[in-house]
């Protein structure tokens, strides 16, 4: 890559954001996520993005818009204000609803620039917040711990460091099992932030791929597996316990890790 492509990063901002929002295609996937491994600035620029991605996603978080926007939209209401009076009175009471909606839309056809402020704030005012999925954080966590070299707290393959270590970090004492033998060794493990509180991460490794565990207290329900950007997940729970793994490693290596793991720490 030349000196004047890694100095234009125009479009890689572009590309970060369509990644952050699983909008990328395969290949610019592929392709932002290995300029990301060797352009720090954007990995700052990505960890920035999905920090307001999760802290605008929780609830009760309310945004103001800028005094500029205020402006250009009292702007817009005095000038649709000065259209309506040039229409006759007779014609405005004879007229139905609809009708008068559709003529203040054909009017304001010819401000373009209006026309595009109103019908953005119609949507920033008419559709509701979107709220991250459970995969949507647990994603977000799994690359953001490999992209801000935050992958372990504790760097051990050894359970019996791993395990205590959690002590007085959180409020349960998590399972901590090394897999080396089934081919899923242990790395270390971490405190990280999930649904509005703190959990455990397990990081193991399988073939030169992260498999991140997340555990935290939660009740029992169905097993499940899923795919979403390139990404496996699989959830089970166990002894009052969530368990999810998310990995880049083929859906049927996370299923055999799931399975190792639970007859590993099964009583």
């Amino acid at each position: 890559m030349s000196g004047e492509e890694l100095n234009d990063h125009s479009e890689w901002a572009d590309l970060l954001h369509g990644f952050i929002d699983g909008e990328l295609d395969a290949a610019n996937a592929a392709r932002f996520e290995a300029h990301l491994a060797t352009c720090p600035e954007c990995a700052r620029a990505m960890e920035s993005a999905m920090m307001v991605k999760r802290l605008s996603a929780r609830e009760g978080v309310k945004w103001q818009a800028p005094e500029a926007v205020h402006t250009r939209v009292q702007a817009a209401l005095s000038l649709e204000q000065a259209m309506t009076k040039r229409a006759t009175t007779a014609a405005v009471q004879t007229e139905s609803p609809w009708h008068r909606v559709w003529r203040w839309v054909r009017e304001w056809s010819f401000v373009p620039s209006l026309a595009v402020l109103a019908a953005s704030l119609m949507l920033v005012l008419n559709v509701p917040q979107q709220s991250q999925t459970i995969e949507d954080q647990l994603l977000a966590s799994h690359v953001r711990s490999m992209l801000a070299d935050h992958l372990t707290d504790v760097l051990t393959s050894d359970q019996h460091t791993v395990k205590p270590w959690f002590n007085g970090k959180i409020d349960f004492s998590p399972p901590v099992v090394d897999l080396a033998a089934q081919g899923f060794p242990l790395v270390g493990g971490r405190v990280d932030y999930l649904d509005s509180r703190v959990v455990a991460a397990l990081i193991y490794r399988r073939h030169g791929h992260v498999i991140n565990l997340f555990i935290w207290p939660g009740a029992a329900g169905a097993q499940i597996n899923a795919e979403k950007d390139g990404y496996n997940f699989v959830e089970w729970h166990a002894d009052g316990l969530v368990f999810w793994a998310v990995s880049d490693v083929a859906a049927p290596d996370l299923s055999a890790f799931r399975d190792d793991f639970i007859r590993a720490t099964a009583p």
